[in-house]
């Protein structure tokens, strides 16, 4: 190799170092810039990412907020740290001391308080709220309350009700510290509807048919003990309904009080209300839980039979029967000898 290769190589070699630190320099110029904290960290703001939420979305509520210098350089970073995907939902604490570098680590890193809350099948919208208060999710039943009687819910998921009582689905959630309650409460919705896709019979169904499916899964819900029973009981408040016969549900009964009473007795069975399905024919006018899917299964799927009458036996099965003497019969055997 001659001199003046050797010396074109050296000079290379050297003019590639110094554009790398050329650009290196410029980097942190730039990130100084565009990417370097806004503040001194006097003001914060709870970051809210909702499941799915796009990055694009999170950047102009950083942006707006007032928390980064420049959005573009902040699409910029997520492109180039391939961050696009790992940005997690939950509650973000942020503020304006913080470099964009800094807050894109942040969301990143997912480490947000979660609080996890169990919905039972066949809780009541008031029975929600008050497990949410103790989650602390919720400042009072009340404001859960409030939230469940959303217009803009109920206008959203097209719910014909005044509340969304056995739309809320029972199941596990875990959710941030602090995250609001509407969000909370659309998030057991969605959940019903996704649950609700495994239904056949359930597909574009209208919602008013689906409403009627859910007052009747609400009442099964809350009578039946055994999972298998629930299409036989669907069945039996079906055909007391084709056949004019009252439902005489005592769950729609027990719905009236703040708590379920270990016992009703002949003076609960006369209370005046449009859920009390002694006295009143047809359909209680809304759902009086929240029922799971095997109800809601058995609500789009009855077990139709001659059957009009089911009792609790000691065992937790139902007795079924076809006449009100059977009925009374079966009464006499199971119930009454349990208070002789």
């Amino acid at each position: 190799m001659n001199s003046k290769v050797k010396k074109y190589l050296i000079l290379s070699g050297l003019a590639i170092a110094l554009l790398f630190v050329l650009a290196l320099i410029s980097f942190f110029v730039v990130d100084e810039i565009k990417g370097g904290a806004v503040g001194d960290g006097q003001n914060k703001y709870e970051l809210i990412i909702d499941p799915g939420e796009p990055s694009s979305s999170v950047v102009r509520e950083l942006a707006a907020a007032g928390m980064i210098k420049s959005s573009v350089y902040f699409n910029y970073l997520i492109k180039f740290t391939r961050a696009g995907n790992k940005i997690k939902q939950g509650v973000y604490d942020i503020n304006d001391g913080m470099s964009s570098r800094k807050i894109l680590d942040v969301i990143i890193s997912g480490k947000v308080k979660l609080v996890t809350f169990t919905v039972p099948e066949g809780y009541n919208n008031r029975q929600i709220g008050d497990l949410l208060v103790t989650k602390k999710l919720s400042p009072s039943r009340e404001e859960f309350l409030k939230v469940a009687q959303s217009p803009a819910l109920l206008t959203k998921y097209n719910i014909p009700a005044k509340t969304l009582e056995g739309y809320l689905f029972p199941e596990t959630y875990s959710v941030p510290l602090n995250y609001p309650l509407e969000r909370i409460t659309e998030m057991m919705i969605k959940r019903f509807y996704k649950k609700l896709e495994s239904i056949s019979e359930a597909k574009d169904i209208k919602p008013a048919d689906l409403h009627f499916r859910v007052v009747l899964a609400s009442i099964v819900e809350r009578e039946a003990v055994r999972k298998e029973e629930r299409p036989m009981m669907a069945g039996v408040f079906l055909t007391r309904i084709e056949k004019n016969i009252n439902l005489e549900s005592c769950a729609t009964i027990q719905y009236l009080f703040d708590k379920p009473k270990k016992r009703l007795f002949e003076s609960d069975l006369k209370i005046v209300s449009p859920y009390n399905t002694y006295i009143n024919g047809g359909w209680p006018p809304g759902p009086i839980s929240n029922p799971g899917l095997p109800a809601l299964e058995a609500s789009f799927r009855p077990m139709k039979s001659d059957k009009l009458f089911f009792l609790l036996k000691p065992d937790g099965s139902h007795y079924f029967s076809s006449t009100f003497k059977e009925h009374l019969e079966a009464k006499k055997k199971f119930i009454d000898v349990l208070y002789q």
